[in-house]
């Protein structure tokens, strides 16, 4: 007999004949894209030409994994994402999770930081250092890392808007230092597209903020070789409620996007193409989350090698930091978050990611505290070095199910950025609205699922208790924000006026042109100008974004 016998016979002789006497839960099982779940999945599912061409890992086409050892010669990058209070408070809890094994830093920023507003603006107030830590000067950035080697340690900064400035200032810390560009590793997100449909904290609109990203990535291809300069970001499209084929899609879609925008600025695709990477969501459905990172190393190294004709193999390998989800978190029974975000970090370990954070258990109540941050990072280091799923390599490859979620999941993606491409590419999509309507529906659908019964999240709407919160909980001191007032006002008193206004009437002028802006913001920064006066100044010339209503 076939394979397609085979399953035919074990369909109607013992699968048809138990359901009737057991009847199954529901009578339709689907992924979170909507992807048919049989209950094995049947040979025929198995795109053929796919499943013999699934190489070996670090080969083209990367679905198992960018490297051919992966974790057997080296654990994904650790980074636990922190940042809140003021520098010297995340300084203090940098310090910490390096001590407990942590491998990278990433820095979350506070509102105002991430808008381009100093602590003593007055939109600022009231959200100064509430959820990430304040940077508005050098001096807060250099308080930041101190006594932390910045040779020695991969920073990430999650920050979209003013990435350029703030790295400017992390650059111009490490001269400090002593320590040169090329030495430093680490990322900027620095994807704006995706904060027009999904996060929000934007501040230009696209054709500066695009320049902005251009400039950034062509002065790292020549000074700091082993920065990427940016991080294209799936996760908050995933946060805002899209379906994992719909992250992956809209995702590589914005990565053609910032391509081209950089070969327009006259890039050569292959040499800068090594410095970009992503940032994924880890969601609940364990084996759809799986298949999800393996499609997209796939699918990005196709659209790599056929669509903008790489010849370097690093220009094809689809890098990530997978961070756990934070919209899955819960405040009802937060304890049962631990075993969420164990499943989430093992579904992104077991799919190849190359950096990872995981959530704390109390992040849906408040921000993180010390020891529930160090349970997230035991988290990861319990699976690094106690479970065994690190010792190969895409362990779960040649599965029936995972190659046919796989299959699925690309085929659903690529054909959203064949969508995407006939509206124009990803900035006319996400004027139109398409991108912002397709994920609003997947997250209705979502809800109103959650609302029927037919999804059921444990402690909210099945398993309910009443219950008394004994958590211990991080409160953020009021105080910080007048003390970071004094600080500016110092740090204003203490600089040469005259070299400051030059400074601005120089950007001014390069603003309006079209020379590289990055060696001028390390120039300012230096000489102590603020985020928010050079974010000002932008903001006269460029003017700010205002998102289009579509309802």
């Amino acid at each position: 007999m076939t394979d397609q016998e085979h399953f035919k016979a074990w369909w109607t002789e013992l699968y048809a004949r138990s359901i009737r006497k057991f009847p199954e839960r529901k009578p339709f099982f689907y992924t979170s894209s909507g992807i048919p779940l049989h209950p094995i999945v049947p040979p025929d599912s198995i795109h053929p030409g796919r499943f013999n061409e699934l190489g070996f890992p670090g080969q083209y086409p990367f679905v198992r994994g960018v490297q051919p050892t992966m974790y057997r010669g080296r654990f994904w990058t650790m980074r636990q994402y922190a940042g809140y209070s003021s520098a010297e408070e995340s300084n203090a809890r940098y310090r910490f999770l390096l001590e407990q094994g942590q491998t990278g830093l990433s820095v979350a920023f506070d509102l105002p930081t991430q808008i381009g507003y100093d602590a003593d603006d007055p939109i600022a107030l009231g959200e100064v250092g509430k959820v990430g830590v304040s940077i508005s000067s050098i001096e807060d950035m250099e308080t930041l890392f101190q006594e932390i080697p910045l040779d020695k340690v991969s920073t990430s900064m999650t920050i979209n808007a003013p990435a350029a400035i703030l790295l400017a200032a992390y650059i111009a810390v490490a001269k400090k230092q002593g320590v040169d560009a090329g030495k430093l590793r680490g990322t900027i997100q620095n994807d704006i597209l995706k904060e027009y449909v999904a996060r929000g904290t934007y501040i230009f609109p696209p054709a500066p903020s695009m320049r902005l990203i251009t400039d950034t990535m062509r002065y790292c291809q020549q000074e700091v070789l082993n920065w990427n300069t940016i991080s294209i970001s799936g996760y908050h499209i995933r946060e805002a409620g899209s379906t994992a084929a719909q992250e992956v899609g809209f995702t590589l879609a914005n990565a053609i996007a910032y391509i081209e925008a950089a070969q327009a600025a006259g890039m050569v695709v292959d040499e800068f193409a090594p410095q970009l990477s992503f940032f994924f969501n880890a969601h609940n459905n364990f084996l759809e989350e799986i298949a999800k990172f393996r499609a997209a190393r796939r699918l990005y190294a196709r659209i790599m090698k056929e669509r903008f004709q790489t010849k370097k193999s690093e220009s094809q390998k689809l890098r990530f930091h997978t961070q756990t989800a934070g919209s899955t978190l819960t405040a009802q029974q937060p304890e049962n978050n631990v075993v969420r975000v164990t499943l989430q970090a093992l579904a992104a370990v077991l799919g190849g990611t190359q950096s990872l954070h995981t959530n704390s258990m109390d992040e849906a109540l408040w921000l993180p505290t010390e020891k529930s941050v160090q349970v997230a990072l035991r988290t990861q280091q319990i699976i690094a070095y106690e479970s065994g799923v690190a010792d190969t390599v895409d362990p779960l490859a040649g599965s029936y199910l995972i190659e046919y979620l796989t299959d699925q999941i690309e085929e659903k993606a690529d054909a959203y950025i064949r969508k995407i491409d006939e509206l124009g590419g990803a900035l006319k999509a996400i004027e139109c609205g398409y991108v912002s309507n397709e994920i609003q529906d997947a997250a209705f659908s979502a809800q109103r699922r959650l609302e029927t019964g037919e999804d059921v999240v444990v402690g909210v709407n099945k398993f309910q208790q009443h219950e008394t919160l004994e958590l211990e909980s991080l409160r953020i001191n009021p105080v910080i924000e007048a003390q970071q007032r004094e600080r500016l006002a110092r740090l204003r008193q203490s600089r040469d006026p005259q070299r400051a206004a030059e400074l601005m009437s120089r950007l001014e002028t390069a603003a309006k042109g079209t020379e590289n802006l990055m060696p001028l913001f390390i120039e300012c920064v230096e000489n102590k100008l603020t985020l928010g006066e050079i974010c000002n100044l932008l903001r006269s010339v460029w003017g700010e974004y205002r998102a289009p209503n579509f309802f």
